[in-house]
């Protein structure tokens, strides 16, 4: 947590809004309304996630778009749209799937251990 913030940290809020729902609100619930109390539940697991894994992920992006000579997706983009890094594809590639890899650990990291193509 960031000062001035003391305990709980966003994320233990967070987590504990998530584990009530799940633990006590949940098993009660049918039907449509037990569908989006597993949404909320999954959001909050989402967020979760977020906070812990988001501050690694932004670096390493950072660091990616840097070696790749960009300094925001925008720029990536663009570059890749003018062929600007069709001779850097093996670069640009491991890149990209790093990038969607930590997509994944954050938004659905059950997706990202499936075994599939490289």
């Amino acid at each position: 947590m960031a000062p001035p913030h003391d305990a709980p940290s966003a994320g233990e809020l967070v987590a504990a809004v998530r584990e009530y729902l799940e633990r006590d609100v949940l098993p009660g619930l049918s039907g449509r309304t037990r569908f989006h109390g597993l949404v909320a539940a999954n959001v909050l697991a989402v967020v979760e996630r977020e906070l812990a894994l988001g501050p690694a992920h932004e670096a390493a992006h950072r660091e990616r778009l840097a070696a790749l000579g960009h300094p925001d997706d925008w720029s990536l983009a663009a570059a890749i749209r003018a062929g600007d890094l069709d001779g850097r594809y093996a670069e640009l590639k491991a890149a990209l799937r790093d990038a969607v890899r930590d997509k994944l650990a954050v938004a659905n990291p059950g997706y990202a251990t499936r075994s599939g193509p490289a």
